[in-house]
């Protein structure tokens, strides 16, 4: 579940604009080396956050899963209202130099603390084990960033904004209504 969520959760997210900016300075296999360090270590402080959450709730976990549907219906509205990459953010990954694997995991970790995907997945794992949510959704991250550099490699263009972000938004939100559901005993 945590691959897929952060999968939707990345499709439109300012990772990919960067990914495709530093797929066209250095090599894709430096890029996603970069892209999986910083996010194996960002995901894993995320479960880790949310591992203690559900262990020190354990007995609220309606509760919880209502609290995490209702964040899951807020990232649908956060993916709605977009997330771009600034110019000063391009300027960063177009004028990066030294090692392309450092400059590449250093953005990337710095860009994803806070993000939203980061958010989703200390949401997830209240709910589930520690290491399958963290394997997942870094699994989920690095192959949504794969594609928009593979994508953008060549096409030479970005993935339509507007289809990606209704979709990604719907299936948010589908999941949100499943979680509050469920932590309501409707299912």
């Amino acid at each position: 579940m945590s691959t897929a969520v952060i999968f939707v959760a990345e499709l439109g997210d300012k990772s990919q604009l960067m990914a495709m900016t530093f797929a066209a300075r250095y090599r894709t296999r430096d890029v996603l080396i970069g892209i999986t360090a910083a996010t194996a270590l960002v995901h894993l402080a995320s479960v880790g956050i949310g591992h203690f959450v559900g262990d020190a709730f354990e007995g609220a976990q309606g509760t919880i899963q209502v609290v995490a549907g209702v964040a899951f219906l807020a990232f649908a509205l956060w993916t709605l209202r977009g997330d771009e990459l600034t110019e000063e953010e391009a300027a960063k990954a177009r004028t990066s130099s030294g090692l392309a694997i450092v400059a590449v995991g250093t953005a990337f970790f710095l860009a994803e603390l806070g993000d939203k995907t980061m958010l989703a997945t200390i949401t997830l794992a209240t709910q589930e084990g520690w290491f399958g949510t963290w394997l997942g959704s870094t699994l989920g991250m690095v192959v949504a960033d794969a594609l928009a550099i593979v994508v953008g490699a060549v096409l030479g263009r970005r993935l339509p904004e507007k289809a990606i972000k209704y979709g990604a938004a719907a299936l948010f939100a589908i999941f949100g209504l499943l979680l509050v559901a469920g932590g309501l005993g409707w299912l």
